[in-house]
């Protein structure tokens, strides 16, 4: 394993602890909310989105080497609509 990455999930791991010790439905719950309240919020709504596409990015590059291909794609899949969300909703015109 590179430093880069070893580096990145032990500063990482403090904040993976804090989301274990949540039960399963919180984070769930407010990716949820701060999705539709940034789809919903004109203006300012798209900041929403993109905090919660960096959240998924963020699950997405610590769980990669553990993803099989299919699982991958689909991760990819969903932070790659995320994004495209945040862009839209930041330039809607």
């Amino acid at each position: 394993m590179s430093p880069l990455r070893e580096s990145f999930e032990r500063t990482s791991a403090p904040l993976l602890q804090t989301l274990a010790g949540l039960p399963r439905a919180v984070p769930f719950l407010l990716v949820l909310a701060l999705m539709v309240a940034g789809v919903v919020i004109p203006g300012w709504g798209w900041i929403l989105v993109a905090v919660v596409t960096l959240f998924l990015l963020w699950l997405l590059l610590l769980g990669w080497p553990r993803l099989s291909v299919p699982e991958r794609l689909m991760r990819v899949a969903v932070v790659a609509i995320a994004f495209a969300v945040t862009v839209t909703q930041a330039f809607p015109n």
